[in-house]
């Protein structure tokens, strides 16, 4: 195993990424066997669907965290690999969802699935592989990790709904805007760090509630970046349209913090552009400026940071490795995407 070293270039989180890869070499390809053999189905529909967002690039972000959990706590073993990719499945399945619901065009930096196959299909083969993720899970053997993952399976859902509800809402307050996030995001992170920690058996669950706080503080950093990526990322990378969350009108953490620093003409704007029944030509441009010139990017990246070094703190309940350093280091990177 090769301790992961600070790369050079600062914001380059795909080489944390592929440095985590080599220490999880073994590890990630046991994992993408599963996927490849638990997607397949005599119903070609459904492996060359699912085989298309699977294999469309994604960085496994998700069970690179489940894998490197469990040897933070011990040691990764074939029920950790099973979790891995059933993790893996409930993430894509949520993508393949959450891309009919919000119409998007792009995911992985190519047409969404649905925009190939249609919305009826992609909705299915994403119930599939939820179905598909909790075969694997029943395959441990374990009740407690079954509740993890089936627990965060449901609060995906509910912070899917509950941020549909609060679109177009004229002034979302913090706290519900971090419960969405909370909910949508960091709870896959949470259980995929607390469910890989138990896999590595009875000397992994002393560190499970460290390590959980770790995915779900690593989990509210990844998200909050990704949201202000959206008003000043490029395509190549975020993997989507830019402004996808703009024209769908949902409330993040950038357009709260412009909107609550702005002049009365600038509350005046977010209100109207946020809600898409009402948008013109130009308001993402002009969301773009006033997310900058209020300095709402900055702030929100501050608050990615916060978590982050909370993500890193929860670390320090485990023995110091190698697996800990990457871990913490990985926290440093998701937050420096946005730089």
């Amino acid at each position: 195993m090769t301790a992961i070293a600070k790369s050079s270039a600062p914001g380059d989180v795909d080489t944390i990424v592929e440095q985590l890869q080599t220490m999880l070499a073994d590890d990630l390809i046991a994992t993408e066997a599963l996927l490849k053999v638990r997607a397949a189905s005599p119903v070609a529909m459904i492996p060359d669907l699912s085989g298309y967002i699977v294999s469309a690039g994604g960085k496994r972000l998700r069970p690179i965290v489940t894998l490197a959990a469990a040897n933070a706590a011990g040691g990764a073993n074939a029920g950790t690999h099973a979790l891995a990719a059933a993790v893996e499945f409930i993430h894509t399945a949520t993508l393949l969802h959450d891309d009919v619901v919000d119409e998007s065009d792009l995911r992985r930096g190519k047409q969404a699935a649905k925009n190939v196959w249609g919305n009826s299909a992609s909705i299915l083969v994403g119930d599939f592989l939820f179905a598909r993720a909790f075969t694997l899970m029943v395959e441990t053997d374990s009740l407690e990790i079954l509740g993890i993952l089936s627990n965060a399976s449901s609060v995906i859902a509910e912070g899917e709904v509950h941020q549909l509800a609060a679109a177009g809402r004229k002034d979302l307050p913090t706290e519900e805007y971090l419960a969405i996030i909370e909910a949508k995001t960091a709870a896959l992170f949470e259980a995929a760090a607390r469910a890989g920690a138990l896999s590595a058996g009875p000397d992994g669950a002393q560190f499970a509630d460290a390590l959980a706080a770790y995915g779900k503080n690593l989990g509210l950093a990844f998200q909050i970046v990704d949201d202000a990526l959206d008003y000043g990322g490029t395509t190549s990378v975020i993997g989507k349209t830019v402004g996808d969350d703009f024209r769908e009108g949902k409330i993040t953490l950038p357009t709260i913090i412009a909107r609550r620093r702005g002049s009365e003409d600038d509350i005046a704007f977010w209100d109207r552009a946020l809600d898409i029944d009402q948008q013109k030509e130009g308001d993402l441009a002009h969301a773009i400026y006033l997310i900058r010139t209020t300095g709402a990017a900055e702030a929100t990246l501050a608050e990615a940071q916060a978590y982050a070094s909370l993500a890193k703190t929860a670390l320090k309940a485990l023995p110091e490795s190698d697996w800990t350093k990457a871990l913490a280091t990985l926290a440093d990177f998701c937050v420096s995407r946005g730089h």
